[in-house]
């Protein structure tokens, strides 16, 4: 049986992992579960797939889970330093499904002895890509990519030869707001934000979807993970959200992954590695879906675009700078302190910011670097969110 630890486990993506080993109790066992303020659904989880280990990230909720556990037997623990036991719990497969740049660490740790990490944290690549995959290659971890673009692409390369790549195309739905005129953008409120047209997500990816943060993420990310020269790849925008990914050879052919709007393909495809198996996911009716359709993103609707491909031109730690910044705008606009159009405003400023100073930006690629750029750059976001900026009501 293999060995499972879920970080992050209450969120959607950990949900879909936790569908999907329920469904073969005699493949797995389950190590450790982590998760947030969600206590009943944690504890509901490690219960249904007898957990050894359950751990929530906040130290104020510690009591309520030993509680919600009592009598079954599973251990316990709150705080940071129990997410990294939890990582480095003796598990063959670690979900990295923690949201931001909190699951780096735990994700590192998981990695460092050597377990497969299916990644499906945005920010571990962005943040320190270099290390995340010295670390990888250095204790023989695999590592698996779980966002659907990136799984795609993954499936897509597999066996090809990586120079004989001349594009690389990431689809985006569009978010919430594609369709939306642009002079109504900057009045758009988190609630209308909060709700995507193709996938049932969390309300921050959701909102990162509307502005296209996350598709800017995944840019970096796939520059790190695959090697790719930035000029190479494109993001387009498929409504449908049916293709995840296309590569084009030098050639001028273009391979294509399909798939349904479900992350249980991704998840599935990283839990089983390198099989593949019967997945509880939609088959593909192309003759009743009848067409599929691909447009430029707006660069006006879509600043973060830009941003990704100002980071990615940069590199050194300008990554962990974008995304802190980010994180901090996206919690500025939910709390209704700054506009939609906003949040891609601060981040440009912090990173106009950062770049003046060379010796911090090239530091080493070391963890006490990228958290100490994160520590800084969110200082400097907040500076910007509280200069004035009106509110949204």
């Amino acid at each position: 049986m293999r060995g499972i630890t879920i970080l992050g486990a209450t969120g959607s993506i950990g949900q879909n992992t936790v569908d999907l080993i329920a469904r073969r109790p005699d493949d797995f066992t389950v190590e450790a579960l982590t998760g947030g303020h969600n206590i009943d659904l944690l504890a509901e989880d490690a219960r249904r797939l007898g957990a050894r280990l359950a751990v929530t990230a906040h130290e104020d909720r510690y009591a309520d889970l030993k509680a919600a556990l009592s009598g079954t037997g599973i251990e316990v623990a709150a705080g940071q330093g129990a997410l990294m036991e939890a990582a480095q719990r003796p598990a063959d497969w670690v979900m990295s499904a923690i949201v931001g740049a909190a699951g780096l660490a735990p994700g590192l740790a998981a990695l460092e002895r050597g377990a497969a990490l299916a990644l499906a944290n945005k920010e571990t690549l962005v943040c320190a890509g270099p290390l995340v995959l010295e670390t990888a290659a250095r204790s023989g971890a695999d590592l698996i990519p779980v966002d659907s673009e990136h799984s795609a692409l993954y499936q897509a390369l597999l066996g090809e030869d990586m120079t004989s790549v001349e594009r690389v195309i990431i689809t985006a739905s569009g978010g919430a707001f594609r369709d939306w005129p642009l002079e109504k953008l900057a009045a758009a409120t988190p609630e209308q934000a909060s709700t995507h047209p193709n996938w049932a997500m969390g309300q921050r990816i959701t909102v990162d979807s509307a502005s296209m943060f996350n598709k800017a993420l995944e840019l970096i990310e796939a520059k790190e993970f695959f090697h790719l020269d930035p000029e190479i790849i494109e993001v387009v925008v498929h409504r449908e959200s049916l293709v995840h990914a296309l590569v084009g050879h030098i050639d001028g052919g273009i391979l294509a992954h399909l798939g349904p709007a479900d992350m249980r393909h991704a998840i599935g495809y990283a839990l089983n590695w390198p099989a593949r198996v019967d997945l509880p996911v939609e088959r593909l009716n192309l003759a009743k879906i009848g067409q599929l359709t691909f447009e430029a993103p707006d660069p006006a609707r879509y600043p973060a675009l830009a941003i990704a491909q100002r980071v990615m031109r940069r590199g050194g730690l300008s990554g962990a700078a974008m995304n802190a910044a980010k994180e901090v705008a996206l919690d500025a606009f939910l709390d209704r302190h700054i506009g939609f159009m906003q949040m891609a405003e601060v981040v440009t400023r912090v990173l106009d910011r950062i770049e003046t100073d060379s010796g911090l930006i090239d530091a080493a690629f070391d963890l006490d670097n990228v958290l100490s750029m994160d520590q800084i750059a969110r200082a400097y976001a907040w500076e910007n969110v509280n200069s004035g900026v009106a509110a949204v009501t």
